[in-house]
């Protein structure tokens, strides 16, 4: 018996699944009566049937998976026309989990089970009861947007095998720390922190500017370490360090960063932890871990055998 669909359900690739206009009432036994006396794809996993701008979606298996085409052995209609709603946007990227839930979220419907996009390509997808896996994201500001984040949308853009991703901004604001350390004169990591002194005294420590005995550090463990090797004495502090957070009362899935990973990326609990210079893969291999996927490359476990070909046939 097909099983109901998980919540995030997607056709992964989006090849498994079929449109077709119909010209019966959309109801249970009518599907039922039409899907039994046809043949499927041998890849086909879903159906979406189209009545006069109505829409249905039906699970099927095939009775065979070897030959191109199979007798329909097993079906369930999961949603009906009053469940189902299609949405065209050119834009989205059907193949993709994240973008599916945006456009759901954007057409949210009171009582809809299944959200069928026609998206870019007029290719067709559906996402199934989404609920977006939330991802706290603490990562300094500024500059805006703040790297980390975007470097998180991007993977979540194109990563097809991630659940539906909602990426939330934990930002630790450099401005903030200023305003809760007052000092004459503060010591920041680099120029790149994008902050205007708007009056303030500030160095960069990346200059080894000359000692200050009145500055305050704004920095992380590795500033300190900077610090320390260059003026041979203890800074005054405020901590920077975004991974500090980790664990805080916000609880939940966290993506974060740190300058004292210098490559690679680590995992513990519900954290990630990437370089601060880190690039796509690591983020992209950070973000999985915590969604509980595999590395990129590596078969996911509902990944199904490709049938062997036959000689003759490409």
């Amino acid at each position: 018996m097909i099983p109901d669909p998980a919540p995030n359900t997607i056709t992964r690739p989006y090849r498994g699944l079929s449109v077709q206009e119909v010209d019966i009432p959309l109801t249970p036994a009518a599907i039922e009566a039409l899907l039994r006396s046809r043949e499927i794809y041998r890849r086909t996993a879903y159906l979406v049937l189209r009545q006069r701008g109505q829409t249905a979606l039906v699970a099927v298996r095939p009775a065979d998976p070897g030959p191109l085409f199979s007798p329909v052995a097993e079906l369930r209609v999961l949603s009906g026309p009053g469940t189902t709603a299609w949405i065209t946007d050119p834009q989205a990227d059907v193949g993709n989990a994240t973008a599916l839930a945006r456009v759901a979220r954007e057409h949210q419907r009171e009582g809809v089970l299944a959200y069928v996009v026609q998206g870019k390509f007029e290719h067709v997808n559906f996402i199934w009861r989404p609920a977006p896996v939330q991802v706290r994201v603490t990562e300094v500001v500024p500059p805006q947007p703040p790297k980390l984040l975007a470097m998180a949308e991007q993977v979540a853009g194109y990563d097809e095998d991630l659940p539906p991703v909602e990426l939330v901004l934990d930002a630790v604001d450099v401005q903030d720390l200023m305003v809760s350390y007052p000092a004459a004169h503060y010591l920041l990591p680099c120029r790149g922190s994008g902050i205007a002194p708007a009056g303030r005294a500030v160095s960069f420590l990346d200059t080894h500017p000359g000692y200050q005995p009145d500055w305050l550090l704004i920095g992380c463990a590795r500033s300190r370490q900077f610090y320390q090797h260059f003026y041979q004495a203890e800074p005054r502090q405020a901590e920077l360090c975004p991974r500090a957070r980790a664990g805080g009362p916000a609880g939940g899935l966290l993506l974060t960063k740190c300058c004292l990973l210098e490559r690679g990326i680590e995992v513990g609990g519900s954290t990630a932890v990437v370089p601060w210079g880190a690039n796509l893969d690591e983020v992209r291999a950070a973000l999985r871990a915590l969604c509980g996927l595999p590395p990129a490359g590596q078969p996911l476990a509902t990944e199904l055998p490709v049938p062997p070909q036959r000689a003759g046939h490409g």
